[in-house]
């Protein structure tokens, strides 16, 4: 079951639920829950419970307030969406992946998402081949920020955006490599961090 699938309440309910169990060790009452959601009716609540276990997330153990448990299934959803790699070379598709990986201790925005680099075209602003990149979804980006660029041949690949008179630059950070230029540009991302895993 896919946390894409739940209702919007249902999936603020999840949230709720699963952030007490991370951030003190059990879940919260049926009270709790009412209260935060303005819930009057304990029925309330218990609709919304019986449709997450329903939909295997959560587990409840009978007469027992603080008996709400998360399901592994529901753990394993966890995490930023690693969504396939980005070329720092030559230009490619970037290819969907199911990885997700951890980062809200580092990363707390909602609207981030991971790429992992394939190629040297950024290694002079210290992003190498195999790192991950940490991106915020935009539409827009400001002169010198590095981007995720889709082209208008439907190619992503990352660089520095210079908006020029009549195109766009996409600059790599690598001395040896010529920019690359295009009319038809979108911004998917703008670079907020870089993940390296040494050793």
């Amino acid at each position: 079951m896919s946390l894409d699938q739940l209702t919007q309440r249902q999936r603020k309910v999840f949230d709720f639920i699963r952030d007490k169990i991370d951030g003190r060790g059990y879940g919260p009452t049926v009270r709790e829950i009412g209260e935060q959601f303005k819930i009057n009716s304990p029925n309330g609540v218990m609709c919304h419970l019986k449709a997450l276990e329903k939909k295997g997330l959560i587990t409840r153990e009978p007469n027992m307030s603080r008996a709400i448990q998360l399901t592994d299934e529901a753990r394993v959803d966890r995490g930023m969406p690693l969504v396939g790699q980005i070329a720092a070379g030559s230009l490619s598709e970037a290819i969907e992946q199911s990885e997700r990986f951890e980062f809200t201790d580092w990363f707390s925005q909602k609207n981030l998402f991971a790429l992992r680099v394939k190629g040297d075209s950024m290694i002079e602003a210290a992003i190498a081949d195999g790192d991950l990149v940490i991106c915020r979804k935009a539409r827009t980006a400001d002169k010198g920020d590095i981007v995720v660029a889709l082209t208008d041949e439907g190619e992503a690949t990352l660089k520095y955006w210079y908006p020029e008179a009549n195109r766009i630059r996409l600059q790599p950070a690598n001395s040896s490599m010529k920019p690359i230029y295009s009319r038809n540009v979108k911004v998917l991302g703008v670079v907020t961090g870089v993940v390296r895993k040494v050793g």
